[in-house]
């Protein structure tokens, strides 16, 4: 079965939050999801479903690659800005926006 083309003519939506997940530390919790802005059920639901994902995993952890690929695509599918702060310099490339 083949997948329909995607249109990328077609206009895309408003983005309908933004989130920032912060690296706190080796010292448990690990992270905190912040809001710029969207709706606060929305925001508060993608939360506790990245935080369950994360809630154990220091960013050198290898399941943390898995798991932040898993939260990368419900922010996309949430259609959510995602910016990710793990406390590591730019030039490491390991602080990017996903």
């Amino acid at each position: 079965m083949t997948m329909p083309p995607v249109d990328a003519s077609a206009p895309q939506e408003p983005p309908r939050g933004h989130v920032r997940v912060v690296y706190l530390g080796p010292v448990a919790p690990h992270w905190e999801v912040e809001s710029g802005f969207g709706d606060r059920a929305l925001v508060e639901a993608f939360r506790e479903r990245a935080l369950a994902r994360l809630v154990l995993l220091p960013p050198h952890d290898p399941q943390f690659r898995r798991n932040r690929e898993r939260v990368v695509r419900d922010a996309e599918r949430e259609n959510l800005i995602l910016e990710w702060d793990l406390g590591l310099p730019e030039a490491d490339g390991q602080a990017a926006q996903a």
